[in-house]
This record gives structure tokens, sequence and C-alpha cells, in this order.
């Protein structure tokens, strides 16, 4: 054998997976962009406990989803789960769904990557930037999960060392003491704006469900599992504390208000100095870069599982080269002229990158996100129920997962009531589903199509969907290397 035939296997463990949960979240975003935005728009004090709300709904959302990762190992595993749960039509649409939501988030970062380094340098215009940043992310493609995750957990590192320390500096500045308030449920459930606390929350756990994406790549099972509840929690607790945080250096008046005059960065740097605060500045660009490559790698992965059983171009199944296995190269490339078309449409447009490209590709995104670890539950529930899984608990094959199908119900349909706020359009606009509905039309239909015409012309493909099975004899192993025979 002259070289791998698929993913580096084997080859991430659970600190590099939850990183990677992490970078795609991108906690630097949520302090900067985030958290003062749903103040401003919400002014509630009960931020914080939305935050913690969120982490236990997404994650009795992923129980059915995760347990199923660990029978269903697959590179794109909405697909391969629906696939398998609900049968190949299903999955199919959940592949369309998949990729508009993970290339909405990704394309969405790209307005505030070169926004924030157009200010940070003060010349250009955004498209230029984004156009460095895609050329970035394009090299960074050409490497391996776990080559890429000791860059990105780095980053990482310094990006949740700048968010304590914004933490400390805020809790050693408050405007009007320190006040557990922003934990009652009083302070959130408020007529008119607890609704955006909770939706602007949910978005922000938007990325860090990935984790059995690279299933290939990761040591075990049990690494996705505890990858994915680690991402969680850290990720939950986190944005939990620095939205306190932020209520104590703003103060009740200045969150009652419902215009936050305080801008993070700037309270970072009145207590730890400027060059602190410029290193923050600075970080964020990079975390949002890192989070672009984080979204790229995913969606990546989706296309080469799909061009490698048959539904796409096998093209997109291309690896690259490398010593214990490679990078989804096919995936990468046709992602990065997916991302280069829409940044194209949006440039040629003159569309306001934040007011719009932002905004309203990161809403669709988390929308789809959501959707889709809701459908997935109600999947796993009959996954299982074919009797597959039999040495998992019946809490794990029915009552978990049919409890996150019923929330993950409400949720979605509380997203979408609240979709206009999240836009900033007015109550009850019809506008996000005339201009979003459609081009999900279109993508799930296509995919519907697709099934069927492999159905009645390739009918060994089509009974396949969703059971990829990798040889382990032509797949190199770190965990076999030198090994004598």
């Amino acid at each position: 054998m002259t070289g791998p035939v698929t993913l580096a296997r084997r080859t991430m463990g659970a600190g590099a997976l939850v990183g990677v949960a992490a970078v795609a979240s991108s906690p630097q975003t949520v302090l900067n962009g985030g958290i003062p935005a749903t103040y401003a728009q919400s002014g509630v004090q009960g931020v914080p406990l939305s935050f913690v709300l969120v982490m236990f709904v997404v994650a009795l959302l992923a129980v059915g989803y995760v347990a199923v990762s660990r029978h269903v190992p697959h590179g794109a595993p909405f697909y391969a789960q629906l696939a398998r749960g609900l049968g190949p039509g299903w999955g199919l649409a959940g592949a369309g769904v998949a990729l508009l939501g993970y290339n909405s988030l990704q394309v969405s970062l790209f307005a505030l990557w070169s926004t924030s380094l157009a200010g940070l340098v003060g010349a250009g215009p955004w498209w230029v930037w984004a156009a460095a940043g895609w050329l970035v992310v394009l090299l960074l493609g050409r490497y391996p999960g776990a080559a890429n995750a000791k860059l990105l957990g780095a980053l990482l590192a310094c990006e949740i060392g700048i968010v304590l320390a914004f933490d400390i500096a805020a809790f050693a500045n408050p405007a009007d003491g320190i006040s557990l308030d922003g934990f009652l449920p009083s302070e959130l459930f408020i007529a008119g704006g607890g609704a955006g606390a909770l939706v602007f929350a949910m978005a922000a756990f938007a990325g860090a469900e990935a984790v059995p994406s690279y299933g290939d790549e990761a040591r075990s099972t049990r690494t996705i599992v505890v990858a994915t509840f680690g991402g969680f929690g850290v990720l939950g607790v986190l944005y939990a504390l620095t939205s306190w945080a932020y209520a104590a250096a703003v103060g009740p008046a200045g969150v009652r208000a419902g215009v936050p005059a305080a801008d993070p960065m700037t309270i970072l740097a009145g207590t730890w100095g400027p060059g602190i605060g410029g290193f923050g500045q600075l970080l964020l660009v990079t975390s949002v870069l890192a989070a672009m490559s984080a979204f790229s790698g995913i969606v990546a992965r989706y296309l080469c599982a799909l061009g490698d059983e048959g539904v796409l171009p096998a093209g997109l199944a291309a690896v690259s080269p490398g010593a214990d296995g490679g990078a989804p190269r096919g995936g990468s490339l046709a992602q990065a002229g997916i991302s280069a078309v829409m940044l194209a449409g949006f440039a040629v447009s003159g569309a306001d990158p934040m007011g719009l490209m932002f905004v309203w590709l990161s809403s669709i995104g988390a929308v789809c996100i959501m959707g889709l670890l809701m459908v997935s539950s109600w999947s796993a529930v009959a996954f299982f129920g074919q009797g597959a899984g039999s040495r998992e608990s019946v809490w794990v094959r029915q009552l978990l997962p049919g409890a996150g199908g019923v929330v993950g119900v409400l949720t979605l349909v509380f997203m979408l009531s609240n979709l206009p706020m999240l836009l900033g359009l007015p109550d009850g606009s019809p506008l996000p589903f005339l201009i979003a509905g459609p081009v999900l039309a279109v993508i799930v239909v296509v995919f519907v199509a697709r099934g069927r015409w492999l159905k009645l012309h390739r009918p060994d493909v089509y009974a396949q969907l969703g059971r990829r099975r990798v040889d382990p004899l032509q797949v190199r192993d770190p965990r076999i290397v030198g090994l004598q025979l």
C-alpha cells in the first residue's frame, strides 16, 4: 500500500475534538458580538440563565444523535443517521439541509472576519479581506484534522484566556455590585425580551454538535461521546459566566435600558492595559478565522462522505496524501468553491456584510442545525427500535431521544416564530420564510430527486446509503503502525 484511501484514522483524541467544537462556536465572537447584542436587543438580565437552559436543551437533543453515532460512524452523521433510522430519502434531505446550514454558518463568518480586520488595519473594502481569509482557509484544508486541531487548539487556548481575562476585569470593576439576578427565571421570562435572549443563546452553540463528523478520525466512539458533551459543558459554563460578567460591568440600569454602553475589549484594556486589549482584538480576528476553518472542515467531510457513497461525484471523496492518513481534499476544494460563489454574490450586490450577510446566514444556519438535531432524535428512536444497539440502556435508546424529539419540535417552533426578531425585522414578517424557504426547498428536492434516480438506476448504491464501511486492510491505522506479523 503506497498511501491512505481514506481520512487519517484514529488520530484525534477527546481534547482535539472538544477544541474543534469550541472553535466552531467561537467564544470570542460570542463575547464581542453575541452577548452585547443580546443584552442590547432584549433588555433582560437573565441572559446567563438562557445559556444554562440552552446548554441542557442542546445536550438533550444530542443524546440520540451521539448514541447512534457510536453505531453508525460517518463523516456525514446527520445524513447517515436519518438514512438508517427513517429511510434513505430522509437521509438525503438531511444531507441537503446540513450542507446549507454549515455552509451558511461558514460564509457568514467571512463578514465578521473581514470587517474586524478592516477595522483593525483601518483600510480596504471588506471583500478584499474576505478573499484573503478564503485563501487561508483553503490552505488549511490541505491538512488532516489532527494537524489542524493543534493549530486551532493553540488559538482556542489564547481565545479562552482572553475571555477569562475579560471576566476577571468585569467582576473586578462592576458598575453597581455583583448580582445573581441573571440566573433568576423572573429576569429571563419577560414579555418581549426573554425570547430574544434564548434564540441568541441557541445560535451561539451552533457548530458544537459537529464532533461526530470526525468519526473516521476519532480514536474511539467513546471519544466522540466525551468530546460532544464536554464541548457543550465547557461552552455553556463559559458563556453563562461571561454574560454574567458583562452584566456586572454594564450594570442593571444599562441592561434594562437595552443599550449596553461598554465594549468588551475596552473593559479588558481598562484593567489589563492597552497591550492586552489590542491582543484581544487580534485574537477576535484569528478566532473567527479558526471558526471558518472548522466549519469548512465539517462541510468537507460531509462532501467527502457523500462522494464516497455515490450520492455526489466521486471526485469529492479524494483524499490528500499523508503519513498516517489524509485530509478531505475533494471536499475542501468544493467547499472553497461554494464559499467563493456566495461571497462573490454578496460583494457584487453591494450587500451590508454585517447587517445582512452575517445576521441572515448565521441565523439560517442555526435554524438548520436545530431542525436536524430535532429530526435526529426521532431517527434515533426509530434506529434503536429496529433492534440495533441492544446493549444501550432504555434511557439512551428510547426515553431521552423521545424527550429530545418533543423538546426539539418546541424549540424549532420557538426559533422560527422569533426568526424575524433575530434578523432585526418586525414581528410576524414573512420575509425570512419567503427568501430562505424556497432555497431550502430547492436543495431538499434536488437531493431527494438524486435518491430517486439512484433507486431506479443504481439500486445497489441506493441500498447502501448511510451504510459505508471502511476496509481496515486498506487503511493506515496508527494503532498498528510497526506491528510485526
